[in-house]
């Protein structure tokens, strides 16, 4: 699939908590018709929950579960399943990305799977929740996103395989084939989401990062050397960065994505890069979310 000259596609040739805050110099992009609600498409439902994890112990976590109106409880075929990191930013009708509007519209016209949502958010030190998650923690709260996000490793992937899988598996029969398993994030959801494959891609083979932190907060900028050096893994990879992204003392974010691309390219991933002048949020992201999961799901 080739995206249109509009959204800057540039096939790569050549934990921070995440601001929701545009530059002045950044683009806007507005949202197409897939991104919002149409008339006789049925709505999915979503519902929200809260977990608390053995194997991150003593965090707490929301997470909200979308399920088209196409699953049916009574039949037989499983469910694809997406994973969005930050879900609290994915799940938001009224938000930057409008996830649950994207895929009822997708869903309904045949372009992507009957597939079952997961929206999680990081791990926060308490007890209990007084108001919604949301980017950052309340004053005396300890977050644990940057742990779990940004460090390469498998934990977060067995995390997912353990604990969040099995839990919305009671209720939902889930696919167990990873290359019908997606998962997504921004900023350090973004690299968390391409840990998680390159980790386990026997777990997922799909991966969508928006504004990937793949700078040295944990040691992320190792990853295109790795992609480069290591045997080429059955992984479709789409990443989204913006000319106004992050530049500070973890490192550069729009030539750190692009490093990402061009080492993809070179040892001969199934990937896309756009790269359009966007800052650091979800407002590109978002606004090419429809083609981005067409792609992946193509």
């Amino acid at each position: 699939m080739k995206f249109p000259v509009s959204l800057a596609l540039i096939l790569a040739a050549g934990g921070l908590l995440h601001s929701q805050e545009t530059a002045p110099e950044a683009k806007e992009y507005p949202f197409g018709p897939e991104s919002e609600r149409k008339e006789g498409v049925p709505q999915g439902t979503v519902t929200k929950h809260v977990w608390k994890s053995t194997i991150y112990p003593g965090t707490l976590r929301e997470y909200f579960v979308y399920v088209p109106t196409q699953y049916d409880p009574a039949g037989t075929e499983k469910a694809a399943v997406m994973v969005f990191q930050d879900g609290h930013a994915y799940v938001d009708e009224k938000g930057q990305v409008r996830v649950p509007v994207v895929f009822d519209n997708l869903i309904a016209a045949g372009e992507l799977p009957v597939m079952i949502g997961i929206f999680l958010n990081p791990g926060w030190f308490t007890e209990k929740f007084d108001e919604p998650q949301k980017w950052k923690a309340p004053q005396g709260v300890g977050s644990n996103r940057s742990v779990e996000y940004d460090t390469l490793d498998a934990k977060y992937a067995e995390f997912l395989e353990k604990e969040i899988l099995p839990e919305v598996g009671k209720e939902y029969r889930l696919t167990a084939d990873p290359g019908q398993r997606a998962i997504c994030g921004m900023s350090s959801g973004g690299i968390c989401a391409f840990t998680v494959a390159w980790e386990r891609p026997d777990l997922f083979r799909k991966v969508l990062s928006h504004i990937g932190s793949f700078t040295n907060i944990r040691g992320g900028h190792a990853y295109p050397s790795l992609v480069r050096k290591t045997e080429r893994k059955p992984l479709r990879v789409f990443l989204q960065d913006g000319s106004n992204d992050l530049d500070n003392e973890h490192g550069n974010w729009p030539l750190a994505n692009q490093e990402m691309a061009a080492a993809l390219k070179f040892s001969g991933y199934d990937h896309e890069f756009v790269f359009g002048e966007g800052a650091h949020n979800g407002n590109h992201g978002g606004a090419i979310f429809p083609e981005s999961v067409r792609w992946l799901w193509r």
